[in-house]
């Protein structure tokens, strides 16, 4: 990859079905606060976790086509449910992009912190039933013993802002049943990874239900390092001083998408302040 004080300059672009991904930017604005980013919500999509995965790659390609708009320099799919299902994909068609995920760093992270490798992963339905979790894990530790949950329930959750409190805990705790039954011939989960990019914002509910013997796993904080890895790696690092832009795109509500950001980013953002863009320009109408 040409590596010049144009390219290194260029922006990095994120994008999630909606507002999730926020919590992937807020990691990778601490990361690289110097890196100009442009994000798009495919908020006229959302939610992703219950499309199949034919409808999630054609969202993908499109959201991808979108930020290639920006001359960006190089892509985090922010969404576990669209990396789980367009991430080879969108790899394969770019080979020169560098394209950053949030399943394998998860994955790799699960592993190095568990120390008797008993995983819990919970996520949206989508990516529960195609095992991207479990196959990225057990890629790197074929002994690993993993649990599944689908907790599409979260996403509304924390969209609403509700993130912590009885109610939230005690919806919880129902959730991850299946997850702490008693299995006298196997021992209990030590490590949860927080498989959807909304469930960070709920990460103080999910502690106080597991308890604090179980590690938790923040994907948006392991993809936001991967990030940075990659990019010093390649020498595309932008060196300047100066605080980077961010750039706010929809496809849909750009009034309540700023409206709920404030659930998931650490930065006021004002609905002035984002763009409502027509994705179907960039194919597949």
């Amino acid at each position: 990859m040409e590596n010049s004080s144009v390219g290194v300059s260029k922006s990095i672009g994120l994008f999630d079905s909606g507002v999730g991904g926020l919590t992937v930017l807020n990691e990778v604005r601490k990361c690289l606060p110097n890196e100009n980013l442009v994000y798009l919500g495919d908020t006229a999509r959302v939610p992703y976790g219950t499309k199949s995965v034919a409808s999630i790659s054609k969202y993908a390609e499109q959201a991808v086509r979108a930020l290639e708009s920006y001359d960006i320099k190089a892509l985090v799919v922010a969404c576990n449910t669209a990396s789980a299902a367009a991430l080879d994909v969108l790899r394969n068609s770019r080979p020169d992009l560098p394209i950053i995920g949030v399943i394998d760093p998860g994955a790799q992270a699960a592993v190095s912190v568990s120390q008797k490798c008993h995983i819990g992963v919970i996520a949206t339905e989508s990516t529960i039933s195609n095992q991207a979790y479990q196959k990225a894990i057990l890629s790197i530790r074929p002994d690993a013993s993993i649990k599944a949950a689908a907790c599409s329930l979260f996403v509304a959750l924390a969209e609403e802002g509700w993130h912590e409190g009885e109610l939230v805990e005690g919806i919880v705790k129902k959730s991850l049943e299946s997850l702490f039954v008693h299995d006298p011939e196997q021992e209990g989960i030590d490590t949860l990874v927080l498989g959807c990019t909304h469930f960070p914002s709920l990460r103080g509910a999910i502690q106080n239900v597991v308890g604090p013997k179980v590690r938790l796993v923040d994907s948006a904080t392991t993809a936001a390092e991967a990030l940075c890895n990659a990019l010093d790696g390649l020498g595309l690092l932008n060196p300047t001083s100066r605080n980077g832009k961010v750039i706010f795109l929809v496809t849909d509500g750009p009034e309540r998408f700023a409206r709920v950001a404030k659930n998931f980013y650490s930065e006021l953002i004002m609905p002035e302040d984002v763009t409502l863009i027509d994705i179907q320009h960039f194919g597949f109408n």
